[in-house]
């Protein structure tokens, strides 16, 4: 695991690491890494329903240094990064995954969709109840 979260800074802290995806390659800087790395946090933190107080606690980190993190401004040691996956129980690269946003982004607009169908689902049904049974 401790090679994994290495492996995860080293990528971190490279001015320029390629992704690729699909057929094209993407240039990435260590902001967007962090960035990416702080709003993972974040989203696995609140699709917990924790507070920075929760996730500081579980993680045995202070939450103002927890807070820097997710705001993009710190860098976690190995050893914190370590301590904030076992908390969320999640494998090391999870924290670095781009997608991880946009997944929850699409989950959210099929959520919407689905209830929009099922609003005009039961209006349609209530319509054909209204007509034939008055």
């Amino acid at each position: 695991m401790f090679q994994n979260i290495l492996i995860g800074i080293g990528l971190a802290v490279n001015l320029s690491v390629r992704l690729l995806l699909s057929d094209e390659v993407i240039i990435v800087d260590g902001t967007v890494i962090r960035g990416i790395l702080a709003q993972n946090i974040k989203f696995f933190r609140e699709h917990r329903k924790w507070s920075q107080a929760d996730l500081a606690a579980y993680s045995d980190i202070s939450i103002p240094f927890l807070s820097e993190i997710e705001r993009g401004n710190k860098w976690p040691y190995p050893d914190t990064l370590a301590k904030i996956v076992k908390a969320f129980d999640i494998k090391i690269h999870e924290l670095f995954r781009e997608s991880t946003l946009t997944n929850k982004k699409e989950h959210d607009y099929t959520v919407m969709v689905a209830k929009e169908m099922l609003i005009a689902q039961k209006e349609a049904a209530d319509s054909v109840l209204k007509q034939y049974l008055g």
